[in-house]
């Protein structure tokens, strides 16, 4: 791993939830782990869609008090944020085709691409597979 310490590397979703879940203490001590080196580093990209979501999830999923999800959403703008725009949902349409993954997994990889990103952490798509030039990362195997 230290030879990606300088490597921009884009955040999924699960990452920053399993930073915040107390059920999963592995998962999370992991998580907390990867996020704190990022931030370090400021090698850390997330996207609007990443926030959105964290939010969704902990709200609904964890049972996260609304306020309580808003700040963490606060604290994760300490990485560089993409913004999702017409042109990258047409990016990660296109992805999602071409690779046969969900919109959003496509979405999530036209952002990391489209940051300039080498590296995708996430449990959502194959370990080691590499698309558009991204290599994917499950920080928990």
């Amino acid at each position: 791993m230290p030879e990606r310490m300088n490597t921009r590397t884009f955040l999924d979703t699960n990452i920053l939830v399993y930073a915040v879940d107390n059920d999963h203490p592995a998962k999370r001590a992991v998580a907390l782990d990867r996020i704190r080196q990022l931030a370090l580093s400021g090698t850390g990209v997330i996207s609007t869609q990443v926030l959105q979501e964290f939010y969704s999830a902990c709200t609904r999923k964890l049972g996260m008090d609304p306020l309580n999800a808003k700040q963490h959403v606060r604290d994760f703008r300490m990485f560089d944020v993409v913004s999702v725009s017409p042109d990258l949902v047409e990016a990660g349409i296109d992805c999602s085709i071409l690779e046969r993954i969900s919109f959003w997994d496509g979405l999530i990889l036209a952002a990391a691409h489209a940051a300039g990103c080498g590296c995708l952490l996430t449990e959502d798509l194959s370990h080691g597979q590499v698309i558009r030039g991204v290599s994917i990362e499950n920080p928990f195997r």
